[in-house]
């Protein structure tokens, strides 16, 4: 096998290694998501719309959202 078969060859694997890693990073912000989503409906059945945790989850849900919009924008 020539060098640069063997370049190529390790190059696609490093592809593969990455898209794997970005599927991984995808899947987390979208359980974290709904997570995060689940403990704000949790907080506004218990009518704590206004507190500190309540706020910091909405600020937390909003970022997450601006994340995935951008990994589906990618396909991801």
């Amino acid at each position: 096998m020539s060098d640069d078969t063997t370049t190529a060859g390790m190059a696609a694997a490093e592809r593969e290694r990455r898209l794997e890693r970005y599927e991984a990073f995808a899947a987390g912000v979208r359980e974290d998501y709904s997570n995060a989503v689940r403990q704000m409906d949790d907080l506004r059945a218990q009518g704590r719309v206004k507190t500190a945790t309540y706020r910091q989850l909405f600020a937390y849900k909003s970022t997450l959202g601006e994340i995935l919009d951008r990994l589906e924008e990618c396909g991801l």
